[in-house]
């Protein structure tokens, strides 16, 4: 086996990414603070033909060097929007027909792996602050309560991959 070369790869060009159908699912990054996070977030949106990102309350916004050194050239090719609050976020969101997915620990959560989802449903998953995670308010908004199921020491994950787990496997059960 040979490691294939970048132009091998046959990746999209930006204009080409822009007009891509992109899968029905947008993130949402509620009050997250590490711009290293975000930049990973828009990198991962890329990756996945996500339709958007909603960056919220303090969570930083492009242009940013620290969001870029993650995200590589993803703000150019991610589409985004900022909102004050992640609340006004969730109900546009829910307003244009999305399910409303956390991503959290709280009681009677649906682990990751029994979490249904429907071919061509429109998802958008939340993303909380790195030490205080999803805000209770913005769960309590939500349709539903997804938890990665973890089995050594640690209560939590980086947020960066957290999401990179959660959009791959909806983005596999979007597409089955």
């Amino acid at each position: 086996m040979r490691k294939l070369l970048t132009h091998e790869l046959d990746r999209k060009s930006v204009e080409e990414f822009h007009q891509s159908e992109k899968n029905s699912l947008v993130v949402v990054l509620d009050n997250v603070r590490s711009l290293h996070n975000v930049g990973s977030v828009f990198r991962t949106a890329d990756a996945f033909l996500l339709e958007g990102i909603c960056l919220c309350g303090i969570t930083g916004t492009p242009p940013n060097k620290e969001i870029q050194k993650t995200a590589l050239g993803a703000t150019d090719t991610v589409a985004w929007k900022h909102f004050n609050t992640t609340l006004e976020a969730l109900a546009e969101l829910k307003q244009n027909g999305y399910t409303l997915v956390a991503i959290e620990q709280v009681q009677h959560s649906v682990s990751l792996k029994d979490y249904g989802i429907k071919k061509g449903q429109k998802l958008a998953v939340v993303f909380g602050h790195e030490v205080k995670g999803v805000d209770q308010q913005v769960v309590d908004a939500c349709d539903a309560v997804v938890e990665i199921p973890q089995l050594g020491t640690k209560h939590s994950l980086n947020i960066a991959v957290c999401a990179g787990i959660v959009v791959y496997d909806f983005i596999s059960k979007l597409n089955l």
